[in-house]
């Protein structure tokens, strides 16, 4: 009878988002608060992602596998002490010397135990010499232990049900929304030359669930066994697969069944299947690569940016445009104008980053041969949110770092905070929706009024909070419709709202004197295999018990 294999995989070891020996403030565990919403202050969305391919992976292996996410390096030394078979360490570029770190860890304290490097830091070129390992696992991650472990490659994929987001406050006020996350593939065909994620995926894309009556199913299970609604889509272009979209709409029609996605797509796609669909299908959510107005890219060739997000918003599908500042046409007037450019288009959330040559892409390649690499920045500051490391015609790094500050600064400045477009983008979607006979339409439109009624209390605390008069200003209009459409606040909600105004203070002077940064707490989940033919079962536990978790919390630290 075969050994059932012991195996760990873990992120890398916090804390997060300070400077020490290991990383850099600038690269905080937390998506939006990182490069979204990172100077909007107290109206910055706040929360954190598991690693989710972690946990896809580790559900279709044949093994007694535990993840470590988050772990301090006393923690991660703990766990490798209990003599697994194999160890797998994720990380990415910026994280090179926890990873590197790690692997001694293990070495030290495991010397038996196999190492697997895994995640897009794998692309640094040499890390074959520079981190001590025994397999590197590069590209789609299920294939690949399937095949270390003399599994079936081609048994059918299971698909965990996960949470898409944790540790989810906004103003220090804590959210409601329940939301699972959908990973249908890997991979984009589109390659840009910036993309780390399409080329280490070899400019391809791997799907996971093939079908829309796959993603269907697997959205009624996950509602069935957790009560998830709405999905996170974890696909660089979910609706490139357009028969696959439009085989899960009619799913949902001929069930009269609603669900609503949060999903990437890139601008072509978007006009090709265009707004209406997107809005039958649920889509309430999209992450679209404006990328810019002097950025040459097909995928955007004749879109005219400030109508189409203006289109998409109208649909109630909240729009979050991401702009790359400090490319070859820019300099310092061009610049000013691409950040006018995204600030025409005026979509809910603006994401600017940096032109980021990073390992494997065509991008590096490209300036690897032309001698434009600064070898004086360390891999830790590859991230795109403080200052470049490569030598631009008209940047310092020190100056990209000043005017990247300075374009988020000016977007909230002119724009107020993401917080109101969204609330109004709500708003327009509950409109759009309000007189539709049609079945998914109207649950839609129940789905745009929960929305509504859930931000309502923070529209006075937003008022009360404001940065400018211009962003109160408008907080008082988006307030004013909403009452011109539900009606004045009612008792409940006229209490609701000074509470949310009370935590808003609360977190407004935790910030001035605690300080704004927010540590994941150490999550450890185990994966029982029962057979080749079934899932393996989940069970997770917090790496804290509850004293040590306030402690922790309050210190902002990590165990």
């Amino acid at each position: 009878m075969r050994k059932t294999p012991k195996i760990l995989f873990s992120s890398v070891f916090g804390p997060f988002g300070v400077d020490d020996d290991f990383g850099r403030k600038e690269n905080i565990m937390e998506l939006f608060h990182n490069q979204v919403t990172r100077e909007q202050g107290l109206f910055s969305l706040r929360f954190q992602h598991q690693s989710f391919g972690l946990y896809l992976i580790a559900d279709n292996i044949d093994a007694d596998t535990t993840i470590l996410d988050f772990p301090s390096q006393k923690r991660f030394i703990r766990e490798i002490k209990r003599n697994y078979d194999y160890i797998g360490i994720s990380f990415i570029t910026p994280n090179f010397l926890k990873a590197q770190k790690m692997a001694q860890l293990v070495r030290q304290y495991s010397p038996a135990t196999k190492i697997i490097l895994g995640g897009h830091g794998t692309a640094i070129p040499d890390i074959e010499e520079l981190i001590d390992h025994d397999f590197i696992c590069r590209g789609e991650g299920i294939r690949f232990m399937r095949n270390l472990l003399g599994e079936d490659v081609n048994k059918p994929i299971n698909h965990p049900i996960l949470a898409s987001s944790f540790n989810q406050k906004v103003m220090g006020i804590p959210l409601i929304a329940k939301s699972a996350v959908l990973m249908t593939g890997v991979g984009c065909v589109n390659a840009c030359r910036f993309c780390c994620t399409s080329h280490f995926f070899e400019k391809k894309y791997t799907p996971f669930l093939n079908t829309g009556k796959e993603v269907f199913e697997f959205c009624l299970k996950a509602e069935r066994e957790k009560g998830y609604k709405e999905f996170f889509v974890m696909d660089e272009n979910f609706l490139k697969n357009r028969d696959r979209a439009e085989e899960l709409l009619q799913e949902m029609e001929r069930n009269n069944k609603y669900f609503s996605f949060s999903i990437f797509s890139s601008a072509e796609t978007i006009q090709r299947v265009g707004v209406d669909f997107m809005k039958r299908l649920g889509v309430t959510f999209l992450w679209v690569g404006m990328e810019g107005r002097k950025n040459d890219y097909e995928k955007n060739n004749g879109v005219n940016f400030p109508e189409l997000v203006l289109e998409l918003r109208r649909a109630g599908i909240a729009v979050l445009g991401s702009v790359i500042l400090f490319t070859e046409q820019h300099d310092k007037e061009t610049i000013h104008e691409e950040i006018d450019f995204a600030i025409e288009a005026a979509p809910d959330f603006l994401q600017f980053m940096q032109l980021g040559p990073l390992p494997n892409t065509t991008l590096y390649q490209s300036y690897k041969i032309r001698g434009l690499l600064r070898e004086d920045i360390p891999y830790e500051e590859w991230h795109g949110q403080h200052r470049l490391w490569f030598k631009h015609p008209h940047f310092t790094p020190m100056e990209s770092e000043l005017y990247l500050r300075n374009a988020f600064q000016r977007a909230w400045d002119e724009l107020g905070a993401s917080l109101l477009r969204l609330f109004e983008t709500s708003l327009f979607g509950y409109q759009a929706t309000r007189d539709s006979t049609d079945p998914l339409l109207i649950q839609r439109n129940k789905y745009f009024k929960d929305s509504c009624m859930n931000y309502f209390p923070a529209l006075k605390a937003i008022i009360r909070n404001a940065h400018n008069e211009k962003e109160r200003k408008y907080a008082r209009d988006v307030l004013a419709r909403y009452r011109s459409v539900f009606g004045h606040e009612t008792y409940l909600g006229r209490i609701t709202s000074l509470g949310a105004m009370l935590l808003a203070g609360i977190e407004n002077y935790r910030i001035k004197t605690v300080g704004n940064l927010r540590q994941p707490c150490t999550l450890t989940t185990s994966f029982h295999p029962q057979n080749v033919n079934q899932p393996a079962r989940a069970s997770n536990t917090s790496g804290h018990r509850w004293r040590r978790r306030l402690f922790m919390k309050l210190a902002n630290v990590n165990e």
